[in-house]
């Protein structure tokens, strides 16, 4: 029931920020007190009864079939990831009693990776984004996450309460808002994690821009893009970003930076690596602790 509860508030949500223009309605000349499109208005769209479209945005135990979700989400004007998160919500309802997800391991071969791609900056995230492993540059471009105690080791939470990671991407909102809707698609797939309720509560009662997006209910299923970062040791870079969803646990991505041949963030890059290379990891660097020797491998989070 709480899974079907979720369903129907992404509904909502979806529901809420939808105009009639948007949706090519006549808005007529009453007033509207609610939000974005009507009930009865997204059943008319959907070719459902407002009856029955209530009783999906109420989370209430029944069975929509696949051509009548299609409907609705075309109603909706969901992307394809909106889509798969509403499909997700509804599959995955039934509640679990197991303890959670169990913890999970990054390959031996996926280690001999991230050495060998040791100019590129690169992570393995695992469920609710949490930092599985990493080599030397990405946690000289990002944060020391193996000096962060264990509970700490996950990219959402340094993101979205670390003051330096604000710093540290120029466009701070848009990275961090785009994070939330990853764990929001990652919890539609999982939800009867207790660690990530567990997360997202503590995010909630400690940022008012997480609390915003969070009811937002939105999705985020991006693979590719770019970021612009602001880096106190080597300045103004914009890298390249590839997710890479591994087939051996499709609960685990491999995140690489790169930058464009010969620019000026190629130059910067470089100049972090042999920076890092020396003795330490610099002080300033964001999120690092105190000094310490600069590891001579990537590192497995554990």
């Amino acid at each position: 029931m709480g899974q079907s509860a979720e369903f129907g508030k992404f509904l909502k949500a979806m529901r809420s920020r939808l105009t009639p223009d948007r949706a090519g309605i006549t808005a007529g000349s009453s007033g509207r007190r609610v939000p974005g499109l009507r009930r009865e208005e997204i059943a008319r769209l959907a070719d459902v009864s407002t009856d029955y479209y209530t009783r999906l945005e109420q989370g209430r135990n029944i069975h929509p079939s696949r051509a009548v979700l299609d409907s609705v989400a075309k109603a909706l004007q969901l992307d394809s990831g909106e889509r798969a998160h509403m499909i997700d919500l509804l599959e995955n309802c039934a509640p679990s009693h197991g303890s959670g997800a169990p913890v999970q391991a990054v390959r031996p071969e996926l280690r001999q990776l991230l050495d060998a791609v040791g100019t590129v900056p690169a992570v393995v995230l695992g469920r609710r984004t949490d930092v599985l492993a990493g080599n030397r540059l990405a946690f000289l471009l990002l944060a020391d996450f193996p000096a962060m105690p264990v509970t700490e080791r996950n990219l959402i939470r340094w993101i979205i309460l670390d003051p330096a990671a604000r710093g540290l991407f120029r466009d701070w909102p848009a990275v961090a808002s785009e994070t939330v809707g990853a764990l929001r698609t990652d919890i539609g797939r999982h939800p009867d994690d207790p660690r990530a309720n567990q997360l997202v509560g503590e995010l909630a009662v400690h940022s008012e821009d997480f609390r915003q997006w969070w009811a937002g209910h939105r999705v985020s299923a991006a693979s590719a893009g770019s970021v612009a970062f602001h880096h106190p040791i080597v300045g103004d870079l914009v890298l390249n970003v590839e997710d890479l969803t591994l087939p051996e646990d499709p609960d685990q991505v491999l995140r690489m930076f790169s930058a464009k041949p010969g620019s000026a963030s190629a130059d910067s890059l470089a100049l972090l690596g042999s920076f890092g290379a020396s003795a330490a990891f610099a002080d300033e660097a964001p999120g690092a602790g105190p000094a310490r020797p600069a590891p001579q491998h990537q590192q497995e989070l554990s």
